[in-house]
């Protein structure tokens, strides 16, 4: 196999998540706290690639660190009762991955508890490690902690890693740590966001069974 070690991003590379769950509990809470500010789903999704959703809390919206510690409540226990959809194909694909002796790593801005009740939902295998929105923001991705401890606790070279996400973080942590990086081009058709990944990334998937063809054929 091409890579021994997948390390995966969460919503919107695994979930159809942002669109069905993230963008209308945004909404929603701007509404009832923050009525002055709209958002399109493509204006979210652009914000939420650069800068970045706490930026786009405190520099964009103007909320304070307390206000964006109740969003965060808000937020999580909207999502208790809100399961997104795997997307199409990727059951199959994690699964190829374990079935051929590989490891499943997942390093994600959502909870750990979140991510395993998406995975068991949606019949996906269970990943070998998770690296959740729970930890401290030092070890959050962009930062390069979660592939450094997974290449310790597994042993794997950068060259035998590959790094799937849909976001910038997920392609800063993978650059810094010398590890391959696949753009998930499946979640969105944001020009700006398409554009920067199709020039600076190492690969990039339109659909997941591209992505599935490229790793075991």
């Amino acid at each position: 196999m091409k890579f021994p070690c997948l390390v995966v991003d969460h919503d919107d590379t695994v979930v159809d998540s942002t669109a069905t769950v993230h963008f209308p509990c945004f909404c929603e809470y701007m509404a009832k706290y923050h009525p002055h500010v709209h958002y399109t789903l493509e204006q979210y999704l652009r914000d939420n690639f650069d800068p970045g959703i706490v930026a786009l809390f405190r520099d964009i919206v103007g909320m304070n660190d307390e206000e964006i510690k109740h969003e965060e409540r808000y937020w999580n226990a909207y999502v208790q009762n809100h399961v997104p959809k795997a997307y199409e194909g990727m059951r199959e694909l994690l699964w190829e991955q374990k079935k051929r002796g590989g490891k499943l790593c997942v390093v994600s801005h959502s909870y750990t508890h979140n991510i395993l009740r998406d995975y068991r939902e949606n019949g996906l295998p269970e990943p070998d490690m998770i690296f959740g929105w729970e930890s401290p923001p030092e070890q959050r991705k962009p930062s390069t902690y979660p592939l450094l401890r997974i290449m310790d606790e597994f042993g794997p070279e950068p060259p035998q890693l590959l790094m799937l996400d849909d976001l910038k973080p997920g392609y800063d942590m993978a650059k810094a740590c010398g590890v391959s990086f696949a753009a998930a081009g499946w979640s969105n058709d944001v020009p700006e966001i398409e554009s920067f990944m199709r020039k600076n990334c190492d690969l990039y998937f339109k659909t997941v069974p591209e992505l599935k063809k490229y790793l075991f054929e």
